[in-house]
């Protein structure tokens, strides 16, 4: 009868929640001082929604005979309140008008169109990048890093992404241990990885490493278990956090099949994600861990709509588990329109040494070296985005980074000459929107100076770079899917036309 009471109760709230929109109004998608709780799981499980406190208040204050259901009848609770808002929003404003779609918009890859929630992150086009409202120097001043003044730690990243609050260094540092303890990948993953020929792409084998570890998903055990959908959510973040944990392993172990003697280098416990990405690769110089924590943090997110955070939010949408979206993910990154760049920045820049015989050369003649690359219908890589109209925030944080490690790298005095040549060909040309240097302007030359490139290899071994990207991205795509799941997002089916229907719609309209 207990349960039957519960039930019947909860039924009740839901109703209750429905007329609480002044709470739920109340309650703004921002980050906030962190709690008290050290793990992520038990601070996500108060987040769900995130204003688990108005919720609770309401719990105590209008249904004190409910105090003695357990936590999982709470948590559905907290999860019919979260619910409830989302379906207000469709019921109240479902008729409301974002904007109108245009032909430009169908034929030029839906650009601009407003499609998604995502709430890790926002592009604002002057400001760049915003994390949980927040810019990237404000994470690099309050999030905290391995030292004091350090570059953030991905895993306060992963912590803001999340739940939206800024993390102390004791939940950083919970996270951490966490992550290590998840991080053992099972033989057969890499015996998948071994099928393939050394040749084989770095993605390729990056992405069989990732459906290898799918058969460990907890999702799909969970869905086929028959859990209630309320609880999606809790499977999915077992998922993600796993896949996040072993990444760096899968990753190292590709690069030191490919370019190295084949042997694993084994996590070590006392360091952090970044830093033992970087030492399982093979690198232990301190500012090498740094840039990889500086790398991976400010490559984790970038809203819904670039290719491989879409993909991700595209394929989970049937309820695929984390393992089969982030492979797909890593499928639409290894296009070299979107995680490729900045190897080919890199190749460009080479191509400008090659030349010249040296990095150092005049402004002058880097601008005929410029007007020539693009009199042959070619564009300079690492300048332009679809969304920014300003230089990157993300390029702007990698130079001060190399300002303040390496102002004498030849390689970055050139990448520094570049940035002021380039802006005002392209503007005088007048067909670029934005003229500014990108994210991929930058991180290849910074990773090509710690020794992240193998000569012998040529562009071959730069090819590794877009691995990088793909253990980043992880960061981003990984928290939303949880919130996919517990905001119930539905099944992604856009509409799509013929091309003759849609020239009938432009004769009608015209």
């Amino acid at each position: 009868m207990a349960f039957f009471r519960s039930v019947s109760a909860l039924s009740r709230l839901r109703s209750r929640v429905g007329q609480q929109s002044n709470l739920a109004n109340s309650v703004r998608w921002l980050q906030t001082p962190s709690s008290s709780n050290a793990d992520l799981y038990s601070e996500l499980k108060e987040l769900v929604p995130e204003y688990q406190l108005v919720a609770r208040k309401t719990l105590v204050n209008s249904c004190k005979r409910m105090l003695y259901l357990s936590t999982l009848y709470f948590n559905l609770y907290i999860q019919i309140w979260l619910q409830e808002r989302v379906k207000k929003l469709k019921k109240d404003h479902g008729n409301v008008e974002l904007g109108k779609i245009t032909v430009d918009m169908v034929l030029g890859g839906m650009r601009g169109m407003t499609a998604l929630v995502w709430l890790g992150s926002a592009v604002d086009p002057d400001e760049g990048i915003r994390f949980r409202g927040m810019s990237i120097p404000e994470c690099q001043k309050k999030l905290p890093g391995a030292f004091p003044g350090g570059e953030p730690l991905p895993e306060a990243v992963l912590w803001l992404l999340l739940t939206g609050k800024i993390p102390n260094k004791e939940q950083v540092d919970s996270l951490s241990q966490e992550l290590r303890s998840r991080a053992t990948v099972p033989d057969y993953a890499y015996k998948a990885i071994d099928a393939l020929p050394v040749s084989a792409h770095p993605m390729t084998q990056f992405t069989t490493g990732v459906m290898a570890l799918q058969v460990q998903s907890e999702f799909q055990k969970a869905y086929e278990g028959g859990i209630a959908k309320a609880r999606y959510w809790e499977p999915t973040y077992e998922d993600t956090l796993n896949l996040i944990a072993r990444l760096p392993a899968i990753a190292a172990y590709i690069y030191r099949r490919k370019y190295k003697d084949g042997k694993i280098i084994p996590l070590d416990d006392s360091l952090d994600y970044g830093a033992n990405y970087a030492h399982m690769l093979g690198f232990d110089d301190p500012e090498m861990l740094e840039f990889m924590r500086l790398y991976i943090s400010i490559h984790s997110d970038h809203e819904g709509g670039n290719v491989s955070s879409h993909t991700a939010h595209l394929v989970a949408s049937p309820l695929s588990d984390p393992y089969l979206a982030f492979a797909a993910a890593l499928n639409g990154l290894a296009g070299p329109l979107h995680g490729l760049a900045n190897q080919e920045v890199l190749r460009w820049i080479r191509s400008v040494v090659a030349e010249f015989g040296t990095p150092k050369i005049s402004t002058e003649q880097l601008a005929d070296y410029i007007n020539k690359t693009l009199s042959k219908g070619q564009v300079v890589p690492g300048y332009g985005h679809g969304v920014l109209r300003q230089t990157d925030p993300r390029y702007t944080c990698q130079r001060e980074f190399a300002l303040k490690h390496l102002p004498n790298d030849p390689l970055f005095q050139l990448v520094s000459k570049i940035k002021e040549v380039v802006p005002p060909i392209l503007t005088k040309l007048g067909k670029v929107k934005n003229p500014w240097p990108n994210v991929d302007a930058h991180s290849g030359v910074l990773l090509n100076y710690y020794g992240l490139t193998e000569e012998k290899y040529s562009v071959t071994s730069r090819l590794y770079y877009t691995v990088l990207f793909g253990v980043s991205r992880s960061f981003g795509v990984g928290p939303q899917l949880i919130w996919d799941r517990a905001l119930g997002m539905p099944l992604e089916r856009p509409k799509s036309v013929t091309l003759e229907k849609l020239e009938q719609l432009c004769g009608k309209s015209s």
